[in-house]
Formats: C-alpha cells, structure tokens, sequence
C-alpha cells in the first residue's frame, strides 16, 4: 500500500484519543481528545466531530486494543475471527477491552469500505521467551487456560524503540535497552535488537510497579488472606486494586504524579511517601528485567510521567547506579533526546509517547498484508 491516511482510535480505561496521520510524512493533521471512558456519549460525540472533519475516507482505521489473547500477536484485519479473539480477551482487560470492543464495532459501521486494523499491545512481547513469559504454576492451568506473561505498552515500546536508535545513531539490530513506560499505567520492558526480552507486566495490566490506581505487584498470599478471612469479598477487592491503590492509595491525595510532586515541595509528607515508593519500585523493575540483557546501551524514559515529570527520571536514574546509569541529569528540553552528561556512563534518553504514529505505521503495514486470522504466539 502506498502511503495513506490513517485514523488512529486510542481507548483508554477513562480517556479517548483519536488522531488523523499522514503515514509518509510521520505528521498528525487532525485529531480529537476526551478525559471520559472511550464509550461514553461525550467521547462519541468528539469523535463524531473528528469524522465530520475528514477529507474523505482514511486509507485504513488503526485501533489500539490493550489485550490481544493468546491469538492476536499482531496487527490484524478486524474480521470475525479476530473480533471474536478480543473479546474472549475481556476479563484479562477489564477496564480497557470492552470500551475499545464498543469504539471497534461503531467505526466498522461508520466506516464500513475501510479496512480496520486491530493492533494489540501485547504484540510486542509476542516473542518472549519461555524463561521469561512463564509463571511457576501447576502446567494443567498453564496449559488449559494460557497462563503467562503478556507483556503491555507494546505500541509506546515500539516507537520508542525506533526513536531511540536515531538519537543514538544505531541500528535498531545492535542495541541493548531498558525502556520505562510510565503513565497512568506502568511498566518497564528489557529490549534486544528490537525484541522485548522481558517486562514487568504479565497476564494483565496489574502486574509491575505501582501505578497512579493500580497496586502494581503485591504477595498474592497478601490477597489471599484477606479473601480466606473475611476482611473484603471480591466485589471489593477487584475494583480495590484496579482503582483506588498505587499512588492514590499511597496517598490519600492523588494519583497524578504532578499533583504529588507539588504536594511533596509544599512539605507533604504522604505525597513524598508515595512518590519515594514509586521511583524505588520503578527502579527496582528496571534492574530486575536488566537481567536479561548482556549489556545495557541506554535507558529510555517514555509514557506521560516519563517526558513530562523530569524529578521522577532522575530519582530512578538515581536508584540505579549499580548499573552504571547516574542522575544528574539535563531535563531542559523540549524534544527527544539524550539527557545524560557525556562521560556518565550509560545514556538516559526521553521520548514522547507518539502511540498514534506507531499505530498508524502498523495499520497501514498490516492493511497491506491483508492478514485476518487470528495467530497463536510460538514463544
């Protein structure tokens, strides 16, 4: 396919993103943002606007699906079968699956010449290797119902990746990198030559380090107690984990990292308390998932926290020198780049979240192909 247009549909668990691309120039000509839930009246109706608005039909529809099954492990046709795979995948998502699926099924009807292209996040960690994606369960649940790590942000760790190696002046192939995607959601992947080696998200998106509401990792004997003895039932402990832990729950104030870093420099004691939890565990994520690299060329920081709190890149930055990465970091910029002194030894690097270019270069790749058959990951 030659180069196109494409619409991009970003649906998160309480906001929707929706962009117009020109694929040859790597350039956003339209777009449309809501801070409501993807399938509420208010994002459809923004949406709504942003079709009006259009030229004319976009070449293909890129929708960012959180969770691909263990079917999906990569851009695809939204056929019937591929359809049917996602939302088999809702419970693994509960927060972002069934928003997306609604988004998904309104444009096929808006749009119905045009093809749709699902691109999953967990795509990027399809690859995984065994030792990595495995978790030490009995084999009989692993084997019946798909038990392993997914991985998450794939999109985000994809064009970060790309940015990366042209800030380096690399190729993609010999580069050795930790990436940290941090945002309402937050993970850390470990990066090969452009394949993911190992993240810190699994078979959902609560895995990890703690989150702005997510509690991120915690001792599922933990869990276990409080369901074994009565002191919460899972209709509280679910949405308990999902949205009223990490930051927030640390808190009691907020889980927007802005807010906590204001509050910590007017002398709060909670907010520099949930912030110190949070820069540790992230830095503890990315030293755990350095094991799988031979050696490590740079640390990206990417995601809405990542490019936009600078005192957060370099409190982690901080937490790891025992891998030869260092602070005192140069955070005055405005663009992508290298922020760490020559001479410092590992390079740090900030790059913006562009999900909408590496949606739209991803649909446009696989609206080629013409691939609609849902693929199960080899490992």
């Amino acid at each position: 396919m030659d180069a196109v247009n494409v619409l991009t549909v970003n649906a998160g668990s309480s906001s929707l993103r929706a962009h117009l691309v020109d694929t040859a120039a790597e350039k956003v000509l339209d777009s449309a943002e809501t801070g409501e839930p993807a399938n509420t009246r208010e994002s459809r109706d923004t949406l709504e606007k942003l079709l009006d608005r259009l030229p004319g039909e976009p070449g293909a529809v890129a929708h960012r699906f959180v969770h691909g099954g263990a079917t999906v492990t990569g851009p695809a046709i939204a056929g019937p079968r591929v359809r049917a795979a996602l939302d088999a995948a809702r419970s693994l998502a509960p927060l972002h699956q069934p928003p997306a699926l609604a988004l998904l099924d309104l444009l096929r009807d808006r749009l119905p010449r045009v093809p749709h292209v699902v691109c999953p996040d967990t795509a990027f960690h399809s690859g995984l290797p065994e030792r990595a994606r495995t978790y030490a369960l009995p084999e009989r649940w692993r084997a019946r119902w798909d038990l392993r790590r997914y991985g998450f942000h794939g999109i985000s760790y994809g064009w970060a990746v790309r940015r990366a190696a042209a800030l380096l002046g690399r190729p993609i192939e010999e580069l050795d990198l930790l990436v940290a995607h941090l945002g309402g959601g937050c993970s850390v992947c470990a990066v090969h030559g452009g394949r993911s080696m190992d993240t810190s998200m699994g078979l959902t998106p609560l895995e990890g380090p703690a989150m702005s509401k997510r509690c991120g990792s915690v001792d599922p004997g933990l869990l276990l107690s409080l369901l074994r003895d009565g002191k919460v039932g899972l209709e509280e402990l679910a949405p308990a984990l999902q949205s009223e832990s990490g930051l927030l729950g640390l808190s009691g104030i907020s889980g927007d990292t802005r807010d906590l870093v204001r509050a910590a420099k007017d002398g709060d004691v909670r907010a520099s308390f949930a912030m110190a939890v949070f820069e540790h565990q992230v830095s503890r994520a990315l030293a755990g998932v350095a094991a799988s690299l031979g050696r490590i060329d740079a640390l990206v920081f990417t995601g809405d926290i990542g490019w936009d709190q600078p005192e957060v890149a370099e409190s982690v930055a901080d937490g790891l020198g025992v891998l030869g990465i260092r602070g005192g970091l140069d955070t005055r910029r405005d663009a992508d780049a290298v922020i760490s002194g020559p001479g410092t030894g590992v390079p740090v690097l900030v790059v913006a979240s562009r999900e909408e270019l590496e949606l739209a270069a991803l649909a446009a790749r696989a609206a080629e192909d013409g691939h609609d058959e849902p693929r199960r990951a080899t490992g």
